[in-house]
């Protein structure tokens, strides 16, 4: 069966923007991503997601997991685990490989659960 693929619209509106400030991701003390390049995601009324270049991302701390979600505005979305010395953050992370093409630009970027790690922005 075909998944739906929708455009954002007025209805549900998405638009993709650089984000300015320099965005650090953290657990704990561990640095995991560090980037002045990332892209502010904001769909209909949720908070902005910031979408890291995966070449900020510590590869060494991310292991990719099985998990996928679908959205039909974006696409298919694949998730990663933080892997750190003493602990793993299972399906934290996540990014759209092949992303919808409204929403292109995000390819090869991942976002984070904010309720996960630490994210700051900082000008």
């Amino acid at each position: 069966m075909a998944r739906p693929m929708k455009t954002p619209g007025p209805d549900h509106p998405i638009t993709i923007e650089p984000n300015p400030a320099r965005v650090t991701v953290r657990v704990g003390d561990k640095i995991v991503a560090d980037t002045t390049a990332a892209l502010n995601l904001r769909e209909a009324d949720y908070p902005a997601v910031p979408y890291i270049p995966l070449a900020d991302v510590d590869p060494a701390l991310l292991k990719p997991t099985d998990t996928s979600t679908y959205c039909p505005y974006k696409g298919d979305a694949s998730y990663y685990t933080v892997v750190l010395p003493d602990s793993e953050l299972t399906d934290v992370v996540w990014t759209y490989r092949e992303p919808h093409p409204a929403v292109a630009e995000i390819a090869g970027h991942v976002a984070f659960y904010p309720n996960k790690v630490e994210i700051s922005e900082a000008a």
